[in-house]
């Protein structure tokens, strides 16, 4: 697995701070040549049922690799990406109509393959033709040998044009292969998402599809959508998407994808999303970095088809791992940014405000598992983490899938049970009692819990800490919960694990209280060294 940008961080962050804008226009209106406007192909019938039977036809044919961009992308680097800028007043929809202005990323060393971007027009759709004069570049830049119809790496929508800083800030970004993210209700990019994740984390390299052709329809209000739709393509997978964005307190994504495949994918992943884990609570070295936490996403969430609520603390592993939770019609699951305390990371990039991305199904997924793969790395700049749905049976040549689902890009996931306690910390060290003979071969988890549902409790309360692992109840040792001190509405779990070298052991507690459930389930894989 690979971020669609190999310098995440900086860079991404750089291009939405730097880009401006692409093409104003009005449906019907005569641009082709007009000095200050976009340029636009001849108008073609347009429909999503059009462009699901041009990827069902593709996915029928002999794969045909997109032709290579022009020699002059792989000089654009990092830093004379950086010069170019966006003529804000050739924005799609500057003028109107639509709320929603739309620009266009230029192409570049590290987005390398030119996707084709359409406006549609009742029934039909006009390519917005690449010029250079879009663009501000400065002498001496590569850039300006592009040639016209090199098309475009991608495109992003700002905030409404009413609005006076609309020009530098944006709420939705689809660059690179099939990614895309949004903004959450805390007005901070962080995760990602993709259309389709094709043999993650298997032997082999992985495939990335990429859309290839994406047609734009602006929001005509405030409260409606930007409708997108998407063609998609690989050498294993075409594909037709429609999008529906909605601008919210965070951002609000209904999807309709359609994928036809053509040939043989060992594992398929549906709705696919990408984090990254470096440390949090758990898994830092004492020196490893200044900052007391850094991750995008601290946990997996799920919602299973049979009402249980389950949270996964994300781990950086020594090795690649794969957890499957086997599951019928899943309710929900995402990828959450739960510890919204700047004290906890005190970086300035402001993870603390990084969005949780909630997947809600539309209609029967039917079987299979939501798959999390977590990958080892030493640096923030690395997303290591994705969670997606992996239907069951075998993804054959010829087989067809049809998934609806609403992305949720908020500050947590929009439907909480709020009936129940939430984890919200999970820490590791030496197992054994303070001020006694630390055991080798011992582990100590300390799980933390709040809610409402605590609050009320006395602290003398008979709550039960529910434990159990995968290796023996025998292995369990010293469990108990107790409230934390100087907190109303917080109890911890702590018990030790022994465990043997190498062993790897999954972890499952929850609190009780007689016959009441009183919290989500806590899960963890804890896997020892290799001696």
């Amino acid at each position: 697995m690979a971020s669609f940008n190999p310098r995440r961080r900086n860079l991404l962050q750089g291009i939405l701070v730097a880009a401006a804008g692409i093409g104003g226009w009005r449906p019907g209106s005569a641009l082709a040549g007009a000095p200050g406007q976009l340029e636009l192909g001849p108008a073609r019938p347009f429909s999503f049922e059009l462009l699901s039977e041009r990827a069902r036809a593709l996915a029928g044919a002999p794969y045909l690799a997109p032709p290579d961009p022009p020699a002059v992308v792989a000089e654009i680097d990092y830093d004379r990406h950086g010069e170019i800028r966006y003529r804000p007043e050739l924005a799609l929809g500057a003028q109107g109509p639509g709320i929603y202005p739309a620009t266009f990323f230029h192409l570049g060393k590290w987005f390398r393959q030119p996707v084709r971007i359409h406006v549609v027009e009742g029934d039909g759709a006009r390519e917005i033709r690449y010029r250079r004069n879009y663009f501000s570049i400065p002498e001496g830049n590569p850039a300006r040998r592009m040639p016209d119809d090199a098309g475009f790496a991608g495109f992003r929508l700002h905030e409404a044009r009413v609005r006076d800083d609309w020009r530098t800030q944006d709420w939705v970004a689809f660059l690179g292969a099939s990614y895309f993210r949004a903004i959450g209700a805390l007005g901070q990019y962080g995760l990602s998402a993709r259309g389709i994740a094709v043999d993650t984390a298997i032997e082999g390299p992985e495939e990335f599809p990429g859309f290839r052709e994406f047609y734009l329809q602006p929001a005509l209000a405030p409260d409606a959508p930007v409708v997108v739709d998407a063609l998609l393509d690989g050498p294993s997978v075409s594909g037709a998407f429609h999008f529906q964005i909605h601008r919210q307190r965070g951002v609000i994504i209904t999807v309709d994808s359609r994928l036809f495949l053509r040939r043989d994918v060992r594992r398929l992943g549906i709705a696919p999303l990408t984090s990254m884990f470096w440390y949090g609570e758990h898994g830092r070295g004492r020196e490893l970095d200044w900052r007391p936490e850094i991750h995008d996403s601290d946990g997996l969430a799920i919602w299973n088809g049979a009402g249980e609520r389950i949270w996964r603390p994300l781990r950086n592993p020594l090795r690649a791992t794969t957890s499957s939770f086997i599951d019928r019609d899943p309710r929900g699951f995402g990828l959450l940014q739960r510890d919204r305390n700047f004290e906890h990371y005190l970086d300035g990039v402001r993870y603390d405000l990084r969005p949780s991305l909630w997947i809600e199904p539309l209609g029967d997924w039917g079987k299979g598992a939501v798959q999390l793969v977590e990958l080892p790395t030493d640096d923030e700049i690395h997303d290591n983490i994705v969670a997606m749905w992996v239907p069951a049976g075998e993804a054959r040549r010829g087989a067809q899938y049809s998934y609806r689902y609403r992305m949720h890009w908020l500050e947590d996931e929009p439907y909480p049970a709020n009936q129940l306690a939430r984890v919200t910390a999970t820490r590791s060290g030496r197992g054994g009692e303070p001020g006694t003979t630390r055991q080798p071969g011992q582990v100590r988890y300390v799980v933390e819990f709040a809610g409402a549902i605590l609050a009320g409790l006395a602290p003398t309360a008979k709550v039960e800490a529910v434990v159990s692992s995968s290796t023996g109840a025998e292995r369990v040792l010293l469990a108990r919960a107790e409230p934390v001190p100087a907190v109303g509405d917080r109890w911890r779990v702590l018990f030790d694990l022994a465990f043997e070298p190498g062993e790897v052991a999954d972890l499952r507690l929850y609190l009780r209280l007689g016959a009441r459930t009183l919290s989500e389930t806590w899960i963890f894989q804890h896997r020892s060294a290799t001696p």
